[in-house]
């Protein structure tokens, strides 16, 4: 792990934001490539990318302190501490902040709406992956104690202040876990966005895909890592993950009949 690339002085170079960093910009990329396949203007599949990035800061912070809310609540000048700023928030909170943003976003420029969505599943799937890297780097969502040949044993203590990682443990790398199988996820929907389909057959996809891989790797984070809603062994995480695997079903279910669509019929 690497929580600091480098330090001067009191400034550091977090490895964590230059990644997420870096994943956003492949994202960004990534989007506008698979835009110009089709009839979306690039020009608004670029703008849009920097405000589902907002609003996915926003979105994950909030669910960050709901997730959390005893801690927070307790004592409110913990909102403003740099942990608190450091934190990347909960994933899933960022996904619906951006989510709500694509929809109101695709609604004022009347774009259409599934195929737009289909351009950034792909897009979101590689930047997080890259994202998932920053994770390990900073420690934050760690994995249960093991005692499996490919355990991780983190050990800086700047990491374990900011995230609260223990120290000296063998641990699963879900971090990793995530990163590899997002990275498999974005491929396999990279490739499919390029053949001919409906609208919404890509983000259908994608969140029944990341969503299920997601839901058993919540299985091997710490429980102090993964937020508890109810006492049956399920995470808030966990949770939103059963309501998006339905949603991308039903997605995907509504639009089964529908004329293809997709990158090779609006190639221009």
């Amino acid at each position: 792990m690497c929580p600091r690339l480098f330090t001067i002085g009191s400034f550091s170079l977090p490895t964590y934001g230059l990644l997420v960093a870096l994943g956003f910009l492949l994202g960004i990329t990534l989007a506008g490539k698979l835009a110009r396949r089709t009839k979306v203007d690039p020009t608004h599949v670029s703008n849009l990318g920097v405000y589902l990035a907002l609003s996915a800061i926003v979105g994950a912070k909030v669910f960050l302190i709901l997730a959390n809310w005893r801690y927070y609540s307790g004592d409110w000048s913990r909102l403003f501490s740099l942990s608190a700023l450091q934190a990347g928030g909960v994933f899933y909170g960022g996904l619906l902040g951006a989510l709500l943003t694509a929809f109101l976003y695709t609604r004022k420029y009347h774009l259409p709406g599934l195929l737009t969505a289909d351009i950034f599943a792909p897009a979101v799937a590689a930047g997080h992956a890259v994202g998932r890297l920053g994770c390990f780097a900073a420690g934050c969502c760690w994995g249960r104690e093991t005692d499996v040949p490919w355990a991780v044993v983190f050990s800086d203590p700047f990491a374990h202040q900011n995230t609260g990682v223990p120290l000296g443990l063998h641990v699963h790398p879900t971090q990793l876990y995530e990163s590899f199988g997002t990275a498999l996820i974005a491929f396999y929907l990279y490739r499919y966005f390029q053949k001919s389909h409906p609208p919404g057959a890509v983000i259908g996809r994608y969140l029944i895909l990341y969503s299920s891989f997601r839901f058993v790797v919540e299985f091997f984070r710490d429980n102090a890592a993964r937020p508890m809603i109810f006492d049956d062994g399920l995470s808030a995480t966990q949770w939103t993950a059963v309501f998006l695997i339905l949603g991308g079903i039903a997605i995907l279910m509504r639009n089964r009949g529908q004329t293809p669509g997709g990158a090779a019929r609006q190639a221009g």
